[in-house]
């Protein structure tokens, strides 16, 4: 773990146009650089470098961040490997915390469960390539799956020999511990105390790489046709081999995937083995169990596009829906590719080769909304009951959907499938969204929420008015928070050792923080509300986020959005004054007024709102739920007005 001290001084170090100069050209620009953006194409450029500020943004696809975000975006790296590549390039020694020698021993535990994983690796290549039982028995196998020599070469693939204690033998007089190999999972301890003996013995061998290439566990595939004797069996879990972590050929794949921008997934080791034999490297496995978030977090280092890659066997679609709505969860696109009845990608790739197969996929890719509905539709037929069901199931899943074009995009097309009035599914997705929302926020599980636009979708039907939401109001508030949240301009109350109370004035994060903290409201853009926590739990310290506290902020969408909201792709110019005479009035004049104005324009948007609704029942109630809803009518008109009267002014500081 990298300590506070070693990432303050990475970042002090850290110069934004010298870590994006390493990757992109820069021209001067007024106090700003600007280049072509690495992240997207563009022919005109878009992406600004402030050196002052420290960030950088692009104008066109939106990206932007501090120097550690940059490089967790271009390089494909996690926090902590992006703050070490910045402490190599600007000679920071690391200053991790200093282990416990329980930490130091697990460290080397661990070290020794690799090399023990990398000697069985050695030993079952060998095998199958240079004895005879390898030869006679091993690699035939590869040969009926058409493998070539260099393919069995790149993948590592190799063979245990019949013999129950041949790997436990060769490892121990290696000077192995028995009880590494038992730990792996490559041995097995007798139950009498015999000894150990090997878990594999008698099957090919598939080993598993992680991301950086090394051996953490293997599967081996029996060549018995005993139905008694599992066709499969795998490494169990150990300290270096988390199966929901790890993705079959990720290692082999990872760079194909960037250049490509999607991931091809499919189920088995010679799947992946087979496509890329043929040419299509971008494609990994998740070895037959159904799809983690971790597993999934791991491809959204490379890509946001995943395809998965079925071979038509209708249950084995339906059972995998959940892994793939944690996809959609993640902010990820998937679509899928359905193969004729019987094939699956190893054979179909096995009969038309790469490049059909290449055309194959493209051709027949369908995104995953309208894949599951057509799916599902063909086994309600008529029941109007499943077919409610279904689309409530559909809703649920697109819901989970951040990006609110994508959200309703898929409202449309499944309102169109399903032949169901569009409003009615945009009322179900805003409930069910609405639902989470309140469930995430009571769970204080606010750092988890996905990068979003508003949890509710409002598009613009074209017979019937929708109701606005407070977007623009929130920005504005979040905006403010972010810009002069360290500025003491905020006038409030305060009550001094008498118990009096006298005008002091406060910063503009405390004034914004108390003020919608007293009155109980929540924004209800995801992200909005993720910042407004972040400034919170930094004020309940006793320390005033300022602009930077965001821009470096660990989590890349506070960051990025942070990076945004400070940028302007505008410069004003000191003509104005200079040449033209002409004073500008900016912001920062009139801070007090324009944090006030900000807030008083949410909250009356959200009581005008709460009147409304208050109105419509009223007009359906019986005599005394309309005697009550008037009531409440009147209270929210009273704090309507109080509002107003008050002009926001009433933060009290004790």
């Amino acid at each position: 773990m990298i300590d506070r001290q070693t990432i303050d001084k990475i970042f002090e170090a850290a110069r934004i146009e010298e870590v994006v100069g390493d990757f992109v050209s820069l021209k001067k620009r007024g106090a700003n650089l600007l280049g072509l953006c690495p992240f997207h194409n563009e022919k005109t450029p878009s992406f600004n470098v402030s050196p002052a500020r420290g960030i950088y943004k692009c104008f066109g696809c939106g990206k932007g961040g501090n120097p550690v975000n940059f490089i967790m975006e271009h390089e494909h790296l996690t926090y902590p490997e992006a703050l070490r590549f910045l402490a190599r390039k600007y000679s920071i020694e690391i200053e991790e915390k200093e282990e416990s020698p329980e930490e130091i021993q697990a460290h080397n535990e661990k070290e020794s469960l690799m090399l023990v994983s990398g000697f069985a690796q050695q030993f079952f290549t060998e095998t199958l390539l240079e004895t005879e039982d390898g030869k006679a028995i091993g690699m035939p196998y590869f040969i009926e799956r058409g493998f070539t020599t260099d393919t069995v070469a790149k993948f590592q693939l190799g063979y245990s020999p019949e013999k129950r204690t041949a790997l436990a033998e060769a490892a121990v007089a290696k000077g192995y511990k028995p009880e590494y190999l038992e730990a792996t999972g490559l041995c097995i301890k007798r139950d009498d105390g015999g000894g150990i003996f090997d878990r594999f013995a008698g099957r090919v061998m598939f080993p598993i790489h992680n991301v950086s290439g090394r051996v953490i566990a293997f599967g081996g595939r029996t060549l018995k046709t005993d139905k008694k004797v599992a066709k499969y069996v795998n490494s169990p879990e150990s300290p270096i081999y988390h199966k929901s972590n790890v993705l079959y050929g990720i290692y082999f794949a990872k760079n194909k995937i960037v250049s490509n921008d999607n991931c091809l997934m499919v189920e088995g080791y010679t799947d992946v083995i087979s496509m890329h034999q043929a040419g299509i490297e971008n494609v990994v496995s998740s070895s037959g169990t159904s799809l983690t978030v971790e597993q999934i977090r791991l491809i959204k280092r490379y890509t946001k596009n995943i395809t998965i890659l079925y071979d038509g066997d209708a249950a084995g679609i339906k059972a995998s829906f959940r892994g793939i709505d944690l996809v959609l969860e993640e902010g990820m696109n998937v679509k899928v590719v359905l193969f004729p009845e019987g094939d699956d990608p190893d054979s179909f790739s096995k009969k038309v080769g790469g490049e059909e197969l290449q055309e194959f996929i493209k051709k027949e890719s369908k995104d995953f909304i309208g894949f599951k509905t057509g799916l599902l539709l063909k086994d309600i037929q008529n029941d109007p009951i499943a077919k409610a069901g279904l689309i409530r199931e559909i809703m649920e899943t697109i819901s989970l959907i951040p990006d609110a074009i994508s959200r309703n995009v898929y409202t449309t097309e499944c309102s169109r499938i399903m032949n169901v009035d569009e409003q009615l599914l945009i009322s179900e997705l805003n409930k069910t969204r609405r639902k989470n929302f309140t469930k995430n926020l009571k769970e204080e599980e606010a750092q988890q929420i996905p990068e979003s636009e508003e949890p509710y979708d409002h598009p613009q039907p074209v017979t019937e008015k929708v109701e606005q939401d407070y977007e623009e109001q929130e920005r504005d508030i979040i905006r403010q928070l972010i810009t002069f949240g360290d500025k003491a301009v905020m006038p409030a109350k305060a009550l001094n050792e008498a118990g009096e109370e006298v005008d002091i004035l406060i910063t503009v994060a405390e004034f914004i923080y108390h003020d919608l903290t007293a009155d109980n409201l929540h924004f209800d853009n995801l992200l909005y509300q993720l910042i407004f926590n972040e400034a919170g739990k930094a004020i309940e310290k006793n320390i005033i986020p300022d602009e930077k506290y965001y821009v470096q902020n660990p989590d890349g969408r506070i960051s990025g959005f942070a990076a945004g909201i400070i940028s302007s792709p505008y410069l004003l110019s000191p003509k104005w004054l200079d040449k033209h005479k002409i004073h500008t009035n900016l912001e920062e004049g009139k801070i007090s007024l324009s944090v006030k104005k900000s807030l008083y324009s949410l909250k009356e948007k959200k009581l005008l709102k709460l009147l409304s609704e208050v109105e419509e029942k009223i007009k359906t109630a019986t005599d005394d739920e309309a005697m009550i809803l008037q009531e409440e009518h009147i209270r929210l008109d009273g704090i309507k007005r109080k509002i107003s009267a008050d002009e926001l002014g009433r933060v009290v500081v004790k």
